[in-house]
């Protein structure tokens, strides 16, 4: 039976967790009654030379429906889940991170949501009802994820569009696929706004700790997150969003203005 719903995960020196994570899905949507065959992995590898090619070649050997891709000449997360989404044999499409801070017990869940035929995508949330965010997360990384999710709040509606946890049909990609840009890490915001999705459900999941390897979030990445926003809101709102800034300035300087006037 050939798979009709891809998992993709893009991985950077993640040898240590691929094991795990694949065991791990397979288990779990076995027990949620996927048919065997019918659900796929593709690890999207950028070139790690740290033993994950031979990782998946046993785990291929014992049976599991799992393929590694390395990439030799692109880097990059967006661009790594962008090559899987089209590679990939499924009409269903879910990017999942290799670390397993995205429970694989939860890709089941996340995978019924298309049947529903009206789902175009699904979001891993990490902020929905009763979840908690495990109380080993840094401080500093809660902060980024909030100011990261007020900044992206005029371009979706998504609770959590941050969570790099997320799926979507393979027809509703195609409609967008043109306009896309493989850059940045946040390529649920990119794909959510330039496909212009209209119908999406959400699952809430618990968020682990990384145990195994080194987080890549760093001062490049947020920089390069701002300048992500930068350019969705440009796609979004044209000059209008210029607009909205500009007026901003004349208010702060407006409302500064005032406030010295009083001091002084």
């Amino acid at each position: 039976m050939p798979p009709t719903h891809s998992v993709i995960v893009p991985a950077y020196k993640e040898a240590g967790n691929l094991d795990a994570l694949t065991r791990r899905v397979f288990a779990a949507c076995e027990n949620q009654g996927f048919a065997k065959g019918t659900v796929e992995i593709i690890i999207v590898d950028d070139n790690s030379r740290d033993g994950s090619v031979e990782v998946i070649d046993k785990l291929r050997k014992e049976g599991y429906n799992v393929t590694s891709i390395v990439r030799t000449t692109e880097r990059g997360l967006s661009s790594a889940v962008l090559h899987g989404f089209k590679v990939a044999n499924g009409q269903y499409l879910l990017c999942m991170d290799a670390d397993l801070q995205h429970p694989p017990e939860a890709v089941p869940s996340l995978l019924r949501c298309f049947d529903n035929t009206n789902t175009e995508f699904v979001l891993g949330t990490r902020y929905g009802k009763g979840v908690e965010i495990d109380k080993d997360w840094p401080v500093h990384r809660r902060v980024i994820s909030w100011g990261a999710r007020i900044l992206a709040r005029p371009l979706t509606s998504l609770s959590d569009p941050m969570s790099g946890f997320f799926g979507l049909r393979k027809d509703v990609l195609g409609k967008g696929l043109k306009a896309i840009s493989p850059i940045g890490y946040k390529v649920a915001l990119e794909i959510f706004v330039k496909c212009q999705i209209k119908s999406y459900e959400e699952v809430a999941f618990n968020f682990a700790p990384r145990t195994i390897g080194e987080s890549k979030l760093t001062g490049k990445v947020i920089v390069h997150y701002l300048k992500h926003l930068r350019m969705l809101y440009d796609f979004s709102f044209g000059t209008l969003f210029y607009v909205i800034i500009a007026l901003l300035v004349i208010i702060a300087f407006y409302v500064l203005h005032k406030v010295l006037a009083l001091i002084l």
